[in-house]
């Protein structure tokens, strides 16, 4: 009996873990007063004064903050920054392309913020609450016992911390001194759900420091199961998404870092709904700007003074698919849900990729090597250009372990 009921006590306790843990995913757990002191006053830090609050369709706040009190300036090597609202980056013509269909901006429809302000998504204690759960930080470079080439067959380990990757890679030459990359990426909507996330980058890294741009599907940090466009650095000990810490600075009135796409890519379908996204390193003071769709339209920089290792150059760079699951966790579907095939029409991919050079020219990306965490999962094709109108062109996905695709 008293076994019996020692075991109905172990049961009773593992219940309320689940409940509160999936309370917790969802950011409705029920704080004590001193946490939630504390999470008004993380509030207060994060959200800035407001000139002007424009609410989306899909329930997001964006303030239109003044330019120089946005969380970038709040980063302790920028207080006696000389940083201005009409700044512009100074780079060589980077190519055009006139092919693609570019998805829409909550705030790129007229209705943007006033000039001299920038849009900065509104943090809410729901949001801190969930971010609680944010996986750690994904390993920056991998094991040798990754295996180079297209061989699906070589099943390749090494310490993800939960992360499982389908992309190629530059040569991981410490003497490369590339000034930036570009792609062109599908966006679609991949099925996750928890706190599992997928999404698609454009990562340059150099040493231990790295800046990403792409899509991301991923509930725990949006609090949603929509497509975003986001951004993630790590520079020294300092890492986080988008506007979280400070480090990037803001220059567009209209482009938020996270707003949501829409519409997405419909596997099969013969209209691709994409993003043209580049990370390009000003020649004249070294800040790596992000650039978006097939204008290069200026969203903002991380200035070259927050960074320890990319300072200067990087060098590698790297195209593709992620995704995460936390530890007994079944992996989530990766880019259109299905195994590359070569076909736009139904593959999730990153075309007309390419470098910049230490001068600001943008090449055609050369020979890359493929890497794959789990081929039984995730797969990833290299297709050089060979005369096709879309150039260098990656294919990547995969259903993962997931039941329903």
């Amino acid at each position: 009996m008293m076994i019996q009921q020692r075991a109905i006590g172990y049961i009773f306790v593992l219940a309320i873990s689940l409940l509160l843990s999936c309370n917790e995913v969802q950011g409705r757990t029920k704080l004590s007063y001193l946490e939630d002191l504390e999470l008004e006053k993380q509030l207060k830090l994060l959200n800035k004064p407001a000139v002007k609050s424009i609410k989306t369709e899909y329930g997001d706040i964006y303030d239109c903050v003044n330019f120089y009190q946005q969380p970038a300036f709040d980063h302790p090597l920028l207080q006696n920054h000389t940083f201005h609202p009409q700044m512009k980056p100074t780079l060589p013509i980077v190519k055009e392309y006139s092919d693609e269909s570019i998805t829409g901006w909550p705030l790129g429809r007229g209705v943007g913020c006033p000039k001299g302000t920038v849009p900065i998504r509104r943090t809410t204690k729901d949001d801190l609450i969930r971010q609680r759960l944010m996986p750690p930080a994904e390993d920056v470079s991998f094991s040798t016992s990754f295996s180079y080439g297209n061989n699906l067959s070589n099943k390749v380990t090494f310490p993800s911390k939960g992360y499982k990757l389908a992309i190629v890679q530059t040569e991981n030459n410490p003497s490369n001194k590339f000034g930036g990359a570009g792609m062109v990426t599908a966006i679609y909507t991949s099925r996750v759900k928890g706190q599992q996330n997928s999404a698609c980058r454009l990562k340059i890294q150099k040493g231990s420091e790295n800046i990403q741009v792409g899509w991301r599907v991923d509930p725990t940090l949006y609090g949603d199961g929509r497509s975003r466009l986001y951004t993630h650095f790590l520079a020294g000990k300092n890492q986080c998404f988008n506007t979280q810490c400070p480090g990037f600075v803001i220059v567009n009135t209209d482009i938020p870092l996270d707003f949501v796409y829409s519409p997405v890519t419909q596997r099969g379908s013969k209209d691709a709904w994409v993003d043209k996204m580049y990370i390009t390193r000003d020649i004249v003071n070294g800040n790596w700007w992000l650039l978006l769709t097939r204008n290069q339209t200026q969203v903002g920089f991380w200035p070259k003074q927050i960074f320890d290792e990319l300072n200067d150059f990087a060098s590698t760079i790297e195209w593709g698919g992620v995704v995460y699951s936390p530890p007994g966790v079944l992996e989530p579907p990766m880019g259109s849900s299905f195994f590359p095939i070569g076909d736009t029409r139904y593959d999730a991919y990153c075309r007309n990729i390419g470098t910049i050079d230490d001068n600001g020219q943008e090449t055609e990306a050369g020979n890359l090597i493929p890497y794959m965490t789990n081929p039984d999962l995730y797969k990833v094709v290299d297709a050089p250009s060979e005369g096709s109108s879309f150039k260098h062109s990656v294919f990547y996905g995969g259903p993962g372990e997931s039941i329903e695709v």
